[in-house]
């Protein structure tokens, strides 16, 4: 299903999680069997103002596909100009700026960690503090057959077409696997688990559980799962004024605070 939201906000500076920053792109989720392995399509709405966006680390490898105007995108502290016509792909394990101008048009693929091994076969490790071209990892033809679709309903089509085709040709990852599986005990278990609790339960050492997540995702587990904590909890504490840090494996609201300001990068009363 797609649902386009055409709702006016504030326009300047926008941070993931904090400001309505979906407010500016039209979605569709994923058919069911490319669900496991792509969060969402979208496409940017036209707008006449000048925007940037702050998004925080997430290890979910991110296509940019630019049908509208030049505009910057900043990797921690490092900056590059894309031009009109210039199609990428970066990692999301830094925080990651984009900076919009008028005319913005961005046709976007997100995909869950370890997203593009399973429907590609190009695991994502190689891509880490790197701004990648896309011509690196989609064939030129289908760039060109996205970017000359009409509307953004034809040209999520195509780009599923062709993932779905290759994703049913590749066969299953037992280290893909056993990440996700054990991501998700990690969300069943409320995020309470460390990494060792985990291991026990799903029979393996913590040492093969390291092993795993640096080779599919590109990070060991205990900071993986760090990130994935800050940034759940952090979504509920703006959604609810009844928020109870401990729901979230926190020991107690200081406990949940001080991971907020260094997931964040800075105190939650200044945001």
């Amino acid at each position: 299903m797609t649902v386009s939201i055409f709702v006016k906000v504030k326009i300047g500076q926008l941070k993931e999680i904090f400001d309505p920053i979906r407010d500016h792109y039209t979605f569709a989720q994923p058919c069911g069997e490319l669900a496991n392995h792509i969060d969402f399509f979208s496409e940017s709405i036209v707008n006449d103002s000048e925007f940037t966006v702050e998004m925080f680390p997430s290890w979910t490898p991110t296509m940019y596909i630019n049908l509208g105007n030049p505009y910057r995108i900043s990797l921690n502290k490092s900056t590059w100009d894309i031009h009109a016509g210039t199609d990428i792909l970066v990692l999301r394990d830094l925080p990651t700026t984009r900076h919009n101008l008028p005319g913005d048009r961005i046709f976007t693929i997100k995909f869950h960690p370890g997203g593009l091994e399973a429907i590609l076969g190009i695991c994502q490790v190689q891509f880490k503090e790197k701004l990648v071209p896309l011509h690196k990892i989609l064939p030129a033809s289908v760039i060109s057959q996205l970017r000359d679709s009409p509307t953004f309903h034809v040209r999520r089509k195509v780009a599923e077409a062709f993932l779905l085709e290759k994703h049913q040709k590749r066969a299953s990852d037992h280290y893909l696997t056993f990440v996700q599986d054990l991501t998700e005990t990690y969300h069943q278990t409320r995020l309470q688990l460390n990494v060792s609790q985990l291991a026990e339960k799903h029979f393996v050492t913590s040492k093969s559980v390291n092993r795993y997540f640096h080779r599919v995702i590109g990070i060991n587990p205990k900071g993986y799962f760090s990130i994935l904590r800050a940034r759940t909890a952090l979504t509920a504490y703006v959604a609810s004024q009844e928020f109870d840090p401990c729901a979230f494996g926190y020991y107690d609201s200081s406990h949940f605070y001080r991971d907020a300001v260094k997931f964040a990068g800075t105190h939650l009363s200044s945001i």
